[in-house]
């Protein structure tokens, strides 16, 4: 069970890191999935960390992102105050577009915090030797990798997730467009929340019949709305059983056996 940073402050306590789950990590089926992997990996890294609960609203980045800046004021210094309240230092969250908000928009507001994606936390956490790449499972399997536009081009962090892969024994191959030409799923920017807008094909169509060339047995992602995306392309595409979609955590939690 993981303890809500209320309940290690009843306690007198105080934890490392709080994991900041996301809307997309706490309420949708296929992120929810992603959340418990990384749980997994914390809890067996010896890492002491905390969820905020009921406490934790949205970052407000698709508002700001579709053009309400009024209900992205109000989310954040909801938020702000909340993590403010509780003296919160540092923050991880496995969702780019939250890592970019709260590092980045945040400070703006009064919220400064050491904020992470999980995939740099990970790669922090091998290299510091509290998490071990073991077990072999994906030895010889192709995986390629897609940057997620929040992660890579807007953050430029492209080695901790290839660094990660690159332990697992894995055969990574690269798409022909990657790191800082790599091609948005098609969610970014609220996109996720909208109709389509008129055109020949969808981007994630065009995004997973590149992945696809590399002939992959696994798309390896790091987003909630690219792993939403990239499905729903393999699907369109009648491949949903031949390749997976996995985020980087959960690769790590099959490697392990965690």
């Amino acid at each position: 069970m993981i303890k809500t940073i209320a309940e290690y402050v009843a306690e007198g306590q105080k934890p490392e890191i709080l994991f900041w789950v996301g809307c997309a990590g706490s309420f949708d089926a296929r992120a929810k999935k992603v959340s418990e992997a990384f749980a997994k990996i914390l809890s067996a890294s010896g890492i002491s960390f905390a969820i905020l609960g009921n406490e934790e609203s949205c970052t407000g980045d698709p508002a700001r992102r579709a053009g309400n800046e009024f209900l992205f004021q109000m989310s954040a210094l909801q938020n702000i105050e909340v993590l403010n309240g509780y003296e919160v230092q540092k923050i991880v969250t496995a969702c780019p577009h939250c890592f970019n908000t709260l590092k980045h928009e945040y400070p703006k507001l009064g919220g400064d915090y050491e904020v992470l994606h999980h995939t740099q936390l990970i790669q922090q956490l091998i290299d510091e030797g509290k998490l071990k790449i073991e077990g072999g499972v994906f030895e010889g399997k192709r995986i390629t990798y897609h940057d997620s536009c929040y992660l890579g081009r807007i953050n430029g962090e492209y080695e901790a997730p290839r660094d990660i892969l690159n332990q697992l024994d894995a055969n990574l191959v690269e798409m022909e467009r990657s790191r800082s030409k790599g091609l948005c799923c098609g969610a970014g920017g609220a996109q996720m929340f909208k109709e389509d807008e008129p055109g020949d094909k969808r981007i994630n169509i065009d995004r997973i019949e590149e992945a696809l060339k590399t002939n992959p047995d696994i798309v390896a992602a790091n987003c909630p709305f690219c792993i939403t995306m990239l499905m729903d392309g393999l699907k369109a595409q009648e491949k949903q059983d031949d390749v997976m979609v996995l985020d980087i955590s959960e690769l790590i939690v099959q490697n392990n056996g965690l």
